[in-house]
């Protein structure tokens, strides 16, 4: 991957031509830092003014797809107007838009049985956290004794195994947390299609370049849906991930940056 800022001007040559664009966000570890727990994850006031002033500009649909739970992810960014994607797409809302994903609803019952089951299981471990959100399970080891992690993942094998193979839900992992999601044909590579064709293949739009920025292993399906549309797809985080992604950058502080860029360029087209 290159990093963003060192081909800047062939990227800056794409926003400057794109009849429209669709710029989609990860939320923890790529607008905010990855934290010790997930309630702490703060957006800095600085990215949020940046991105209130993205919003507003014509030209443009800004969104933030993130494994937070819907409610919780419209708190933590607190960017009006913008489209919110939350349980890694599951459900979306935005102006003229409500989504769920189709039968996501109907396993709403096995995970909450699996949430008190994880509850019980892991109660005894020190920072293990479970997270209902819904339409999906989040369990957090971030701040778990290292010589621990090993426990609660095999908790969360034992408690899931059954429900998994009987078709019930399915599991992914990420940066220290496992997660319990239906099992739908749906995913962050999903949603990006969905919103391309709601926000970016209609009407005048129909040269949008979609950009997606994102730092864990469930952003890579949102990568390789952006490459279809020969959009900007951006990996942030410095550990040398392979990636999907075509570019890199280091950080949120980097990603901070590169808004700013982007919102230069759009208030030069307004000129």
């Amino acid at each position: 991957m290159e990093h963003l800022f060192s081909v800047w001007n062939n990227v800056a040559q794409q926003v400057r031509t794109a009849r429209h664009i669709l710029l989609l966000a990860d939320f923890d570890g790529t607008l905010t830092p990855l934290v010790e727990s997930p309630d702490a994850a703060t957006l800095s006031p600085e990215t949020r003014s940046t991105l209130q002033s993205l919003a507003h500009q014509r030209g443009l649909t800004l969104g933030i797809i993130s494994g937070r739970a819907l409610h919780d992810l419209k708190e933590k960014a607190g960017v009006s107007g913008i489209i919110y994607a939350g349980n890694h797409g599951l459900e979306i809302e935005g102006p003229g838009l409500r989504f769920v994903a189709p039968l996501a609803e109907e396993f709403r019952p096995i995970l909450r049985l699996l949430h008190r089951v994880l509850s019980r299981g892991l109660d005894s471990i020190a920072g293990a956290k479970v997270e209902d959100k819904g339409l999906s399970l989040s369990v957090h080891y971030r701040q778990v004794e290292e010589g621990h992690a090993e426990r609660v993942g095999s908790i969360f094998e034992q408690a899931v195994a059954a429900a998994r193979a009987a078709g019930k839900v399915r599991t992914t992992r990420g940066k220290k947390v496992l997660e319990v999601r239906p099992p739908v044909s749906w995913d962050k590579g999903k949603a990006v299609d969905m919103l391309m064709e709601r926000f970016g293949h209609a009407g005048y739009r129909r040269q949008a370049l979609p950009i997606f920025l994102g730092d864990d292993v469930t952003d890579e399906d949102a990568f390789r849906s952006v490459k279809k549309y020969g959009g900007i797809s951006v990996y942030v985080g410095d550990d040398g991930t392979q990636s999907a992604a075509q570019y890199n950058l280091r950080s949120p502080d980097e990603v901070h940056e590169f808004l700013e860029r982007l919102l230069v360029q759009y208030r030069r087209r307004g000129r």
